[in-house]
């Protein structure tokens, strides 16, 4: 193993302290529970099989010493709590043991302390599953990059010596260190950790790769882009660290309401002392009404949800959005790079009469020149292969939405829709023929003019992603019954699209405020809408809706800044998993919450009676908890089919 990849293994300082400061009070208390619960049970087995042999206050000493040892935890989180200005449960079991000392029943508050703190332990490690994720996604960069200067290799810190425009080799086996751009030699690289696709990817020269990815089978050079938290990985780890410090409503309801809980509880054990003068009852409704299960219900379900969403690539930004993701009642889709591939092609080009094939593509090329729309990534790739050179503009426009203004030796070109360059002036009735016939076929269609004249148009065509109609029916099955397409393309060749995949209302010709207009329409009739698109004109319309899904979150970053999902890949597929995930999410959160619920009311009525021990309620209280977790824990393996059959972008 080279020293680059045992330094991938490693985590930084910084990531070790929180490793440690996670993992070892967990450990401790596991330890103390272990300790304590053999001075108790000693004094359990002692009194069952040598009853006359060994000295009662022998046995009351070991049960002592174990309870104490035991019940120090429990009372030092109570005590902090209250330092805090805060009510948990842990102010319940400290009051039970108190009383249980009181009483000098030394076995069963042993026993409680004991059930509790393995209990407690439990929750703590679930609680902390997902930054132990966040900090497993981190680890996934090296600390460690092997630089290229003047032709020499050096190791440098990745996290503080690396900058944009800094070329580093990566060897077969290693990860990436940071975002960037190959520019010497091919590969397979693992995406998984970023996208959940389990097939890796073919990286040539010009290919983007990111921080985390895993080099397969070649050595590569490649240009940094993004070091950091710019990375994507970076963005990754923000994410799903947003995520886990936000509360779904009913978590906000149950916090605003928890300070209720305790003093009623309390007025319950004071009526059960002054109804029995029962000492065991009184502990046993104390440790029975601990609402631990009810506490970690959501909880457990939420960050079971979100480490399966994150696992397929799909990243939420607060979890408040799974439960919005439940009730989604209708979609709306961009087309071109969300519905389709994005990847234009120039199928056809139509030269007004008098011009040539090539001047017509030179000049909407050149036109186009500074333009990073897929149209003009599309001309340009034709104009290469064509040997078709083009000129810089004297004066440059981009129209948003509509085209580009460009001037050439005084001339004004323009290069856009038809509506506009007709709205422009231009003269475009001996085209109206071919541009019919080309958009029945489905090409979308750029036209061009030069000096107040139509000089042709050009016809691209872009291809339908493979499972974009499967998505379309499995959110349909979902009872997702409005699916929409809403595109800047003209309607012909929207229609055409939307036909082959099986939405039926399309809105065509739309400017991104227009795009933002319709979502808003169509929620004022009631229906909770999501919203996918790709692009910075789909900014506006992901932010209007009730929640944003920007796919492929490699892509435009202000359609990911305004949108509530990222998708790191454009598995469509994914869309209608996420719908199904939060309301199974839903389900299991009601489940445990009757769990919870139903594990204090009939406990508590069961400890009145009498029915139930103090040391039986503890060991009820962990089987409620333990059937919490494991049920939430149902969520956490859901997709896995969606992953193994992820198609390659």
């Amino acid at each position: 193993m080279s020293e680059n990849q045992q330094t991938m293994e490693a985590a930084p300082v910084a990531r070790k302290a929180t490793d440690s400061k996670v993992g070892k009070p967990e450990m401790f208390r596991l330890g103390i529970a272990l300790f304590g619960g053999i001075l108790v049970l000693n004094c359990y087995l002692s009194r069952v099989f040598f009853s006359n042999a060994i000295d009662e206050t022998a046995r009351d000493f070991s049960a002592l010493i174990g309870a104490l040892i035991l019940s120090m935890p429990i009372f030092f989180e109570a005590i902090r709590d209250l330092i805090k200005g805060k009510v948990h449960m842990n102010e319940l079991v400290a009051l039970a043991l108190v009383a249980a000392f009181a009483s000098k029943d030394y076995q069963t508050a042993g026993a409680v302390a004991f059930f509790m703190l393995i209990t407690i332990t439990i929750e703590k490690r679930t609680a902390i599953g997902a930054e132990a994720a966040i900090e497993a996604v981190v680890r996934l960069t090296p600390r460690l990059a092997r630089r290229i200067v003047d032709g020499v290799e050096e190791e440098v810190d990745a996290f503080t010596d690396l900058k944009a425009g800094d070329v580093c080799r990566v060897r077969p086996g290693e990860n990436f260190p940071a975002d960037g751009v190959v520019t010497v030699g091919t590969s397979t690289v693992n995406q998984a950790s970023i996208t959940g696709e389990s097939l890796p990817a073919d990286k040539a020269v010009g290919d983007e790769v990111y921080a985390g990815t895993q080099n397969l089978t070649g050595l590569v050079e490649f240009r940094v882009t993004r070091i950091g938290s710019d990375t994507t990985l970076g963005k990754v780890r923000n994410l799903i660290a947003d995520a886990e410090r936000s509360k779904l409503p009913i978590m906000r309801m149950i916090d605003k309401y928890v300070g209720y809980y305790t003093p009623t509880i309390l007025m319950i054990a004071g009526l059960v002392w002054f109804i029995t003068m029962r000492i065991d009852r009184v502990i046993a409704v104390l440790v029975m009404s601990v609402p631990a299960a009810f506490v970690i219900a959501t909880p457990s379900a939420v960050i079971a949800a979100i480490a399966a969403a994150s696992r397929l690539g799909i990243l939420i930004k607060d979890v408040s959005y799974i439960e919005q993701a439940a009730r989604i009642g209708a979609i709306i889709f961009d087309k071109t790079g969300t519905l389709t591939e994005g990847k234009l092609a120039v199928a056809r080009l139509e030269p007004a009469e008098g011009v040539e094939l090539a001047e017509l593509l030179e000049l909407a090329t050149s036109a186009e020149h500074h333009s990073n729309h897929p149209a003009a990534e599309a001309m340009r790739r034709l104009a290469r292969e064509a040997k078709v050179e083009w000129r810089e503009p004297q004066e440059y426009e981009e129209v948003a939405g509509l085209g580009v203004r460009a001037t050439f030796d005084g001339k004004r070109c323009l290069v856009g829709r038809k509506t506009w360059l007709a709205d422009e002036g231009i003269d475009l009735s001996a085209l109206e023929a071919s541009l019919t016939e080309a958009e029945h076929k489905g090409l979308s269609v750029v036209c061009v003019a030069s000096d107040g004249k139509a000089w042709g148009w050009i016809g691209l065509s872009d291809a339908i992603r493979p499972v974009t109609a499967e998505a379309i029916s499995q959110l349909k099955e979902l009872g997702v019954d409005r699916c929409c397409m809403v595109t800047g393309d003209n309607e012909r060749v929207a229609k055409a699209v939307a036909a082959q995949i099986g939405i039926s209302e399309v809105a065509a010709s739309c400017l991104p405020e227009q795009k933002e207009t319709y979502v808003r329409k169509l929620k004022k009739t009631g229906k909770i809408v999501a919203v996918v698109g790709d692009g910075v004109n789909d900014a506006p319309a992901l932010a209007a809706g009730d929640i944003g899904i920007a796919m492929g979150a490699f892509g435009s970053d202000i359609a990911v800044q305004s949108a509530s999902v990222a998708l790191m890949n454009n598995d469509l597929r994914r869309i209608p998993f996420l719908i199904g995930l939060a309301r199974r999410t839903r389900v299991l959160t009601i489940q445990n919450f009757a769990v919870g619920l139903g594990f204090i009311v009939v406990g508590v009525y069961l400890a009145t009676l009498g029915q139930v021990t103090p040391v039986g309620a503890a060991l009820l209280h962990s089987v409620s908890s333990l059937m919490v977790i494991f049920n939430s824990a149902r969520l956490v393996r859901s997709g896995e089919m969606l992953q193994e059959t992820a198609p390659e972008d």
